[in-house]
C-alpha cells in the first residue's frame, strides 16, 4: 500500500504532530509559570517597591463629592453611583449661538455660560437648579438636548511604584497577549496616531517624550497638556512608551505615536462636556485610534454625540469599563461605537474588581502594570484603566499594517482573534475573550497555506521556540483550564532582535 518513502514521510509528519502537540501541553505550564513569575516580582521584592494608595484617593474624591453640596449624587442601586455639577447644565442648540442670544440665556437664567464650543454650551446658574435649567432650556426650540455637567473619574487601581525597569522580569502583560510574537510582524508606524484622552501626559518623560505629536489642554487653552496626575501618562506609556532603548519598560506599539488631550484635572476627574470636545477635536486632527481610560454610570447626550461623530469619522473608539466589580453599564465603554474593555489579572482569570456585562467586548491585563508615571518615574498600577491601552495599542498595529481596514473591521479582528475564556464563547466576564497580537496580526497576513503554517511551526521546533500557543478555556472551576493544541505559534524574540531589559531601577515616586 505504501512505498517506503512513503511511510517515511509519514512518520515525519506523525512525529513532528506529536512533538507539536507534546510541546503545545508542555508549553502551558511554562507559558503560565514565566508569567505569573514577572507578576511576583512586582510584589515579592517590597522593600523595592513603594505602595501608592492611589486607590484610596479615588474613593476620597467619591466621598468629598458624596459630601459636596454643589454637587449632585445619583444612586444607580446600592453600590454605583454619578455625579453631575449642581445648578449647571450643557446644552446643545441648533447652531452656533451669537453674542446677543449669549447675553440674554445669561440674564434669563441669572447666571453665565461657563465653556462654550460651537454650538454646545455649559450654562451656570445662580439661583436655579440642574433641574429646573434643563426644563427652561428644552422649552427652547433652538435646544437640541440639555443635561446634567456629569463628571467622570478615572478607572485605575494604582498599587506599587518598583524601583528596577526591567521588562523581563517585571511585564508580564506583554507575553501574555503574545506581543512578542506580533512584533515580528509589526512594531507599529509612527503615522497612525493614538489619541490618549485622560489628565494628559508627562511631556519630558524619557520614555514618552520623542513619541508625541502636538496635543491639547481641554481645561486651559492656553497651556500644554501636561500631565499633573500620572493617569495618563501611566496609560501612554503601556501603548507606546519609547522601546527598545534600555530606559523603562517596553510598550505594545514601540513605533506609533501618542497625541496627548488632557480633559481630567489634577484630581483625576473631568465632564462629559471636556471629553466630549476632546473626542471632536481628536477626529478633527486625524486621529486613528482614541483611548479613553475613564467613565461614569450615567449615559450623556454630549458624550454620545462625540463618540457618533469619531465614529464617522473612522476613527477606532476604546474605553475602559470600570472598576467596581458591578454589571451597571460603565459609559462611554457602553456605547456600540465603543471597544468596552475589562481586566484580567497574571492567572489569566477576571481582576476582582472589574466590572462586567454585556458590553464587555474583550479582556486585557490590568493588574500590577508597569508602565511610564509623572514626574519622569514608573509606577505598577492596576484597573481597566491599563488594561484599556493594551487594546488601543493592538488596534494601531493592525491600523499600521492595514490603514485600508475600516474601524469596524479593526474591531471585529480584536474580537475574533481573541483567546476564548471562561464559558466557551462570549459571556459577560471576559466578552470574546483575552486579546491577542500575534493571532490577529497573523489573521490578516493572508497566509491559508497548511504547508507553510506547518512548516513555520517545524521551525520554531528546531529553534527551540515554544511551537503551539494555548488557547486557555475557563472550566467549571476557577483556575481549571483545557488547551486546543498549536492553535497559534508561540515564537521566542527573533533571531537579530536585541530586547535591551533596561538594566536601572524603577525611580520610586
Amino acid at each position: 500500500m505504501f512505498n517506503k518513502k512513503t511511510t517515511a514521510i509519514v512518520v515525519l509528519i506523525l512525529a513532528v504532530v506529536t512533538i507539536t502537540v507534546i510541546r503545545s501541553f508542555g508549553d502551558t505550564k511554562e507559558y503560565r509559570e514565566s508569567i505569573q513569575h514577572r507578576a511576583n516580582n512586582l510584589l515579592s521584592t517590597s522593600s523595592e517597591l513603594k505602595p501608592m494608595n492611589f486607590m484610596g484617593e479615588v474613593n476620597k474624591i467619591r466621598d468629598d463629592l458624596n459630601k459636596d453640596s454643589s454637587i449632585i449624587t445619583i444612586h444607580h442601586n446600592q453600590q454605583d453611583k454619578s455625579h453631575y455639577i449642581q445648578h449647571e447644565v450643557t446644552v446643545k442648540f441648533g447652531g452656533p449661538l451669537n453674542k446677543q442670544t449669549m447675553n440674554q440665556l445669561e440674564k434669563e437664567i441669572n447666571g453665565k455660560i461657563k465653556k462654550h464650543h460651537k454650538s454646545l454650551c455649559i450654562f451656570k446658574s445662580n439661583t436655579l437648579t440642574t433641574p429646573e435649567l434643563i426644563r427652561y432650556f428644552e422649552d427652547r426650540d433652538d435646544v437640541r438636548y440639555a443635561e446634567p455637567n456629569y463628571i467622570l473619574l478615572p478607572n485605575q487601581i494604582p498599587v506599587y511604584t518598583p524601583n528596577d525597569r526591567l521588562y523581563e522580569r517585571y511585564q508580564w502583560n506583554l507575553p501574555a497577549i503574545r506581543t512578542e510574537e506580533g512584533w515580528e510582524i509589526t512594531k507599529g508606524k509612527k503615522e497612525v496616531v493614538v489619541a490618549v484622552i485622560d489628565t494628559g501626559v508627562d511631556l519630558e518623560h524619557p520614555d514618552l517624550k520623542d513619541k508625541l505629536v502636538p496635543g491639547y489642554n481641554l481645561l486651559n487653552k492656553n497651556e500644554k497638556p501636561q500631565d499633573d496626575n500620572g493617569h495618563g501618562t501611566h496609560v501612554a506609556g503601556i501603548i507606546a512608551a519609547q522601546t527598545n532603548n534600555r530606559e523603562g519598560i517596553a510598550a505594545v506599539a514601540w513605533n506609533n505615536r501618542i497625541m496627548p488631550i488632557k480633559g481630567l484635572g489634577t484630581e483625576g476627574s473631568g465632564n462629559s462636556f471636556d471629553i466630549a470636545d476632546g473626542i471632536i477635536w481628536a477626529a478633527d486632527h486625524g486621529v486613528d485610534v482614541i483611548n479613553m481610560s475613564l467613565g461614569n454610570y450615567q449615559p450623556s447626550s454630549v458624550l454620545k454625540e462625540a463618540i457618533e461623530y469619531a465614529d464617522q469619522k473612522d476613527v477606532m473608539l476604546i474605553a475602559a469599563t470600570g472598576n467596581d466589580n458591578t454589571n451597571q453599564p460603565g459609559y462611554p465603554a457602553a456605547y456600540p461605537e465603543v471597544l468596552g474593555v475589562s481586566a484580567i489579572n497574571p492567572e489569566i482569570s477576571r481582576a476582582s474588581f472589574s466590572n462586567f456585562g454585556d458590553y464587555v467586548d474583550v479582556v486585557a491585563p490590568g493588574v500590577d502594570i508597569p508602565s511610564t508615571f509623572a514626574k519622569h518615574k514608573y509606577a505598577a498600577l492596576s484597573g481597566t484603566s491599563m488594561a484599556a491601552p493594551h487594546v488601543t495599542a493592538l488596534a494601531a498595529l493592525i491600523r499600521s499594517t492595514h490603514p485600508e481596514l475600516s474601524n469596524d473591521e479593526v474591531l471585529n479582528v480584536i474580537k475574533q482573534t481573541a483567546t476564548d475564556l471562561g464559558p466557551p464563547g462570549r459571556d459577560p466576564y471576559y466578552g470574546e475573550g483575552l486579546i491577542n497580537v500575534s493571532k490577529a496580526l497573523e489573521s490578516m497576513n493572508g497566509d491559508t497555506n497548511w504547508f507553510n503554517r506547518w512548516l513555520s511551526r517545524f521551525r520554531s521546533i528546531l529553534r527551540g521556540a515554544p511551537a503551539g500557543t494555548p488557547v486557555v478555556k475557563r472550566g467549571g472551576e476557577r483556575g481549571s483550564f483545557g488547551v486546543t493544541a498549536g492553535a497559534f505559534s508561540l515564537i521566542s524574540p527573533p533571531h537579530g532582535m536585541l530586547f535591551h531589559h533596561l538594566q536601572k531601577g524603577l525611580k520610586s515616586g
